[in-house]
């Protein structure tokens, strides 16, 4: 079913989330009152700017240099313009959550996180992050989702549109041969700081823990229980160690022993697990096969559930361009005074930031890291189509 997403190519606007990071440390002072922007009146201050770069370079923004540093400021304000202006709007059109949706919505981030209620406060105020912060940011989020909802539930795709695109696409829609699977790793470094609870941290406790959880198993243990509870990938566990479907293909360019890829679609049954495995990174797992198709096969529009992957595919697309028109509408409607952006015009010589070492950066290219903060859309979360290989890719 991934060819769907291929064919769309939908790209989903995703929360900024930029609010809940550490302090953060370019090698220059962030004072409380610097005005990064305002909107309509309303400040953003550079504190906030300055608190997700550190965020999305792992509380490491001296890792930037004074040109990555710039580049990366104008890229997070310009995000956090965009989601103040959209909330502006949300306000005006009286979507405001209610203060049972922002609980509601803090405990759910909770429960994603992994940690218990004790590990999540420390974790905020190792961020210095208050509760009354990460509230606001919780409204934020939801009245921008409220909003775009509004738009886009006005959408409805015709049987005729699904029929249509899957006839001008029918050869993508393919049944490939594959696996799907869930699994359970453990990993002898330590991961204690990703919030995992049941944490191997040397050669000698992984393999005790790998054992122990596959004698769990044989006692006849859920799977998807036992993921949740103590295995250490933190992308699977919450959807009980399931990480989709893979092809033969797949498995190899994911470093799966041949031996493991040979039994998988050879003797193993559906509902079968795997011996504990080493692979080459050092991390054990242990496999479900939750699903097995030997043979490939062509999808009709009566294939279970391929209507409604493609109805909601389409659905996808027109939200993320309702979304775009929505964003459009409201800065065109916004008044947006810039400060950061004038102050590197008015410095050019250290784009407002502080004065450059003699030969400081000057030499490195413009352009923002990796890790850099990359432009991203202030609207919340939506859903398209995607398929999880294997995630967890064991290399």
């Amino acid at each position: 079913m991934r060819n769907i997403a291929k064919v769309l190519a939908v790209t989903c606007l995703v929360a900024a989330g930029l609010v809940l990071s550490g302090c953060s440390s370019s090698g220059t002072e962030v004072k409380d009152n610097m005005v990064a922007a305002t909107v309509n009146g309303h400040n953003i201050m550079l504190n906030e700017v300055e608190r997700a770069i550190s965020q999305q370079t792992n509380g490491n923004p001296s890792s930037l240099n004074q040109l990555q540093m710039a580049q990366a400021r104008l890229t997070v304000l310009d995000t956090l313009i965009k989601r103040e202006v959209m909330f502006q709007r949300a306000e005006r059109e009286k979507l405001l959550p209610t203060e049972a949706q922002i609980d509601g919505a803090i405990a759910t981030q909770k429960q994603n996180s992994g940690m218990t209620a004790e590990d999540f406060d420390k974790s905020l105020k190792a961020q210095n992050m208050s509760v009354e912060t990460l509230r606001e940011d919780a409204r934020k989020s939801l009245a921008i989702s409220a909003l775009q909802d509004k738009y886009s539930g006005k959408i409805d795709i015709s049987d005729r549109e699904v029929e249509e695109y899957y006839n001008a696409n029918r050869q993508n829609f393919k049944a490939e041969r594959g696996v799907s699977l869930a699994m359970i790793m453990v990993d002898p470094a330590d991961n204690s700081s990703t919030g995992i609870n049941d944490d191997a941290k040397n050669e000698a406790d992984a393999k005790l823990k790998i054992d122990n959880i596959y004698q769990q198993l044989q006692g006849k243990a859920d799977f998807a229980t036992v993921a949740r509870a103590r295995s250490e990938d933190i992308n699977s566990l919450r959807a009980g160690g399931d990480i989709g479907f893979a092809t033969e293909e797949d498995l190899k360019t994911n470093n799966f022993p041949p031996e493991l890829v040979s039994s998988l679609f050879g003797p193993m049954q559906v509902g079968d697990y795997t011996q504990p495995t080493r692979f080459g990174n050092g991390k054990w797992y242990i496999f479900k096969l939750a699903e097995k198709r030997l043979t490939a096969e062509n999808l009709t529009l009566e294939s279970p559930g391929l209507r409604q992957q493609i109805t909601q595919a389409l659905t996808n697309q027109r939200k993320q361009i309702l979304n775009e028109a929505l964003l459009e509408t409201a800065l065109s409607e916004a008044k947006i005074v810039n400060h950061l952006a004038n102050n590197m015009l008015n410095n050019p010589g250290n784009l407002g930031l502080r004065p450059a070492a003699a030969g400081a950066a000057t030499s490195q290219p413009t352009q923002a890291p990796t890790q850099a903060p990359a432009t991203s859309s202030p609207a919340a979360t939506s859903s398209s189509p995607v398929t999880v290989k294997p995630a967890a890719s064991p290399k």
